[in-house]
Parts: structure tokens; C-alpha cells; sequence
């Protein structure tokens, strides 16, 4: 209920996408929220959303990995589409961030140190491929982000990389989320991916501290991805 709170949710709008994102980031809360959910939805509180029943507790949709990098290419070349779906896009299959995430970054977080920049996702900065940091920087230069800057100002906190109405706030994630699919921009399914790719190549606890993530999620991610690779390997063996 906080998080809807925090996101501008009521309870009777949350939809199954909506419920999706939280349990990526919250996995290890599937069991103790479908009680909740069943007495919402049985008192018509809500719509009829489910906690779909999964093995190790974590989403199931996804892409491959050729996809996701179809996906990332798109995002950081073609120019036909717009700036802000450009950068959420390839922040979400890069860093596997969700949308709740990435409509709370403000411009501050962005930094060059001589010919590299990074972007401080939670605690330590994240070094930026070179089309993304030119990406960011039009968009922090962008009259809606430089309004947001200066409204900020006044009150002495960073603007919004994405600022909403008013740029006091930023977008709302659903918005942000429906934005996306117009363009046919990753989703939910891109993020899962791109999380497993990081977990594969990173410890979990590394990945915890990027990424910003609870340190339970990340090991949640590191045994699902040990027993997907497992099931592969088995399967590929077995038709040996």
C-alpha cells in the first residue's frame, strides 16, 4: 500500500502489470501478499489481479537475450523515437531497472569525470556506455528538464530526469509504463532478462549494491538464474 501511495496508485486501479513490477523487486513477499489480494479482490477493492503461482518465487515473463539486445540497439540509435523512451528503454535493459526506479532519478545523479560518465543508481556510479551519456545530457539540457531544475532550485532539491505534471513530481510510473508500449519499448519482460544477465555476470551482492536492490532479491535472482541454467543444460542433454 505504500508503494501505491508512493506512486499514485489507488488499490481499485492496480492493475496486473502494475502488480507484476512490485513483485520483481519484492519477490520474497509472493506468499504473505496473496492473502491480501484474494480479501481485495473478493470485496471488489481492486480488480481481479493474481500472484501467479511460480517456481523460486520470481516472474515468469521474459525475452531472449537476442531480443533484449535488439531492444537496447533500438533504443540507442534510432532516432525516430522519442528522447525520454530512448533513455528508459536502455536503462532497463541495461541495469535492469524498474519504472518505479527510473521516474525517481533526478538530474543530480548524472556525472562526467573526463571522457567517461556515470549515473548513481543507489549507492556507487554506474558507468554509462558513451551514446547513453549524450542521451541523458539532451534530455537534461531539454526546456522541460531545465524548468524542473529551476522549480527545484527554489526549494533546494534536484530536479527530475523526468519530470511530471507539475515538474515538482515526477512521472507516474503506469503513465510511464503505458508510454512505453505505445513505442513498443521494453517492458517488464526486457527488465527480468536484463537482471538475469547481471546476475549471471556479477555476485549478487554486487549486483544488490548497483542496483539498488534488497540483498535477499539479488540471491532470489542468483538461485533462479543457478537452477534455470541447470534446467537448460539438462534439457540439452537429455536430447543428446
Amino acid at each position: 500500500m505504500t508503494w501505491l501511495d508512493d506512486n499514485s496508485i489507488t488499490l481499485a486501479d492496480l492493475s496486473q502489470e502494475d502488480l507484476d513490477l512490485w513483485l520483481t523487486t519484492n519477490p520474497t513477499w509472493r506468499r504473505d501478499l496473496k492473502p491480501f489480494i484474494r480479501w481485495a479482490v473478493a470485496r471488489r477493492l481492486t480488480s481481479k489481479v493474481t500472484i501467479p503461482t511460480k517456481k523460486y518465487g520470481l516472474p515468469s515473463r521474459s525475452l531472449d537475450t537476442d531480443e533484449l539486445n535488439q531492444q537496447l540497439r533500438r533504443c540507442l540509435n534510432d532516432d525516430t523515437l522519442p528522447l525520454e523512451a530512448r533513455i528508459i528503454g536502455a536503462l532497463t535493459c541495461l541495469y535492469a531497472l524498474p519504472t518505479t526506479r527510473i521516474v525517481e532519478l533526478t538530474t543530480d545523479r548524472f556525472h562526467r569525470d573526463g571522457d567517461d560518465a556515470y549515473l548513481t543508481i543507489s549507492k556507487h556510479p554506474v558507468l554509462l556506455p558513451p551514446r547513453l551519456a549524450v542521451l541523458i545530457e539532451r534530455q537534461i539540457t531539454s526546456p522541460a528538464c531545465r524548468t524542473s531544475v529551476l522549480q527545484q532550485s527554489h526549494t533546494g532539491t534536484p530536479g527530475f530526469l523526468f519530470p511530471g505534471r507539475p515538474p515538482s513530481r515526477p512521472r507516474s510510473p503506469q503513465t510511464v509504463n503505458h508510454y512505453m508500449k505505445l513505442h513498443g519499448l521494453p517492458g517488464v519482460s526486457a527488465r527480468n532478462t536484463a537482471m538475469m544477465e547481471a546476475i549471471t555476470d556479477l555476485p549478487p551482492i554486487v549486483v544488490s549494491d548497483l542496483f539498488g536492490i534488497h540483498p535477499h532479491t539479488a540471491y532470489a535472482w542468483d538461485q533462479y538464474a543457478q537452477n534455470s541454467w541447470a534446467e537448460y543444460f539438462e534439457a540439452v542433454q537429455s536430447t543428446d
